[in-house]
């Protein structure tokens, strides 16, 4: 069983700073918008179980957060930013 990564209070849509992965899929949390990507099995067995369980807790939360706003038709997404390595040398 691979292991999961911590478990932290994941609130959808509440800040820029969480992630959550499942398995090799990962979950981005944003104020307006949570960004997943990747791959998760939900096999039949307690492994797949537990993988269920918890992105079903997810994606609940995040209907139940879309649920109680007023919410536009669409949102105008901005591309990401590039910024310089400050790290580079030279």
């Amino acid at each position: 069983m691979k292991p999961m990564m911590p478990k932290i209070p994941f609130k959808p849509f509440q800040n820029e700073a969480e992630s959550l992965q499942i398995a090799d899929l990962t979950l981005e949390n944003r104020t307006d918008r949570i960004s997943i990507y990747g791959s998760v099995d939900l096999t039949r067995d307690k492994e797949g179980l537990a993988y269920t369980r918890e992105l079903k807790q997810i994606i609940d939360s995040a209907l139940a957060e879309l649920e109680k706003s007023e919410l536009p038709d669409k949102i105008a997404v901005e591309a990401a930013e590039t910024v310089a390595n400050p790290f580079a040398q030279g």
